[in-house]
């Protein structure tokens, strides 16, 4: 067994949710995993990541829509210093989290066949996003 790390640096994405899987997949090819574990952490606390249907966009317009629903911004916060978007984007980071584990198999993800690895971009201009990835195989 194996163990790697590296990190992967992401462009910009606009506001909502955004597929990831093949920028991970391609980040890990070098290392030659067959089998084994991965570990994604994003280090960022107004972004996440998640796993959800791959195929139809309608689903990440209803997530976006679900999440602004349920934190969106609010008059009362009090950390607005980097704009009103800020604390509503913390609160779905922590709802969503900050971590994944997945199998890896045959050098994939070993996902389902409507899954794909999201990232949840929750701020209107968040930047560039790093995610460590920590893999574990043979």
């Amino acid at each position: 067994m194996q163990l790697y790390q590296t990190t992967l640096k992401l462009p910009s994405f606009s506001r909502g949710f955004h597929i990831i899987t093949k920028e991970i997949e391609k980040a890990i090819e070098p290392f030659s995993v067959t089998t084994g574990v991965i570990n994604l952490f994003i280090q960022h606390t107004s972004a996440s990541l998640s796993i959800n249907e791959n195929v139809d966009p309608s689903v990440r317009e209803d997530m976006e829509s679900f999440f602004n629903e349920l934190a969106d911004e609010k008059t009362h916060y009090i950390h607005t210093y980097e704009g009103s978007d800020d604390m509503p984007a913390h609160i779905k980071s922590s709802l969503l989290g900050h971590s994944l584990t997945i199998p890896v198999t045959g050098g994939r993800l070993n996902l389902g066949t409507w899954q794909g690895v999201y990232l949840g971009e929750h701020r209107d201009f968040g930047g560039s996003r790093k995610i460590v990835i920590t893999l574990y195989g043979v």
